[in-house]
């Protein structure tokens, strides 16, 4: 289990508005999962709110859900020169291009956060959303990380500062689709498990679509210029199901020391380097 430590999370996020998550979990209909033989409730307006789960296609151990790197040529990605170049210098242990566990230096695995886009396109586990008036906040499951997305009507940074997951601004698109964009994302991430680059100009788009009341689907756009000759979908319409607003949320967090543990058993010696 990977493990690292988020300080203060808990507190934080439990002094939020809690008053629109518990409508969207608990409307008149049901909790989650229990409406049978019948349509499904619809969805609330302006509430992407609750706790989801996108099963195992959250995992997505080859690259992104709609663009895994599986030798397909539908699944090609149109690289810029820099791209390719930076695409051949990160060394996954996943994929078509895959080395040894130990010979990997994917900075994940030394537990450096996983950053934007890849919380949403590698092990993306059970996500909690809380809304406010003024912004929509993500809880992860995997690396139990937190992201804010402003909604109160400001402008993303003309010249940010580097930050892992970036800045993130949304916005209402309809009564039923939430779409957020990021930018000023740290370049030392990678965009998948597949060790796709990005540059400082990465923008993000995320658009959250509210099916019913108990479906989310999630799509998630690369644009890059200098990584990529044009924007490209990440994720198509991935599926989230609702879960009861009791439901407990088990941590996946990055641990150095069991990192060290598992290769030395496992990583050095798989590549041939011993045990030292």
């Amino acid at each position: 289990m990977l493990r690292f430590p988020l300080a203060s999370t808990i507190t934080l996020v439990a002094t939020l508005m809690l008053a629109s998550f518990a409508r969207a979990q608990n409307t008149p209909r049901q909790q989650a999962g229990t409406v049978r033989n019948e349509e499904a409730a619809a969805a609330p307006r302006h509430d992407i709110s609750g706790i989801w789960d996108p099963g195992n296609s959250g995992i997505q151990p080859l690259g992104p859900q709609a663009m895994p790197e599986d030798g397909k040529p539908e699944h090609q990605i149109p690289y810029t020169p820099l791209g390719l170049e930076v695409l051949n210098s990160h060394k996954p242990s996943n994929g078509v291009r895959s080395v040894l566990p130990g010979d990997t230096n994917d900075p994940v695995v030394y537990c450096d956060p996983q950053g934007m886009p890849r919380e949403d396109l590698y092990e993306l586990r059970t996500t909690q959303i809380l809304q406010t008036p003024l912004n929509v906040v993500m809880l992860y499951q995997f690396g139990k990380i937190w992201r804010v997305v402003w909604t109160d009507g400001r402008d993303l940074p003309k010249d940010p500062e580097p930050r892992w997951f970036g800045y993130s601004v949304g916005k209402w698109e309809d009564d039923y689709t939430f779409v957020v964009q990021t930018s000023g994302t740290d370049e030392r991430t990678w965009v998948d498990r597949a060790g796709r680059p990005h540059s400082s100009d990465l923008r993000v788009e995320e658009r959250f679509h509210r099916v019913d009341h108990d479906t989310l689907e999630l799509t998630v756009t690369i644009d890059d210029p200098k990584m990529y000759t044009k924007a490209w979908v990440a994720l198509n319409k991935l599926r989230f199901k609702l879960k009861p607003a009791n439901s407990d949320v088990r941590e996946m967090i990055c641990s150095p020391s069991e990192f060290a543990e598992y290769n030395r058993v496992i990583g050095k010696p798989a590549s041939g380097k011993g045990t030292e």
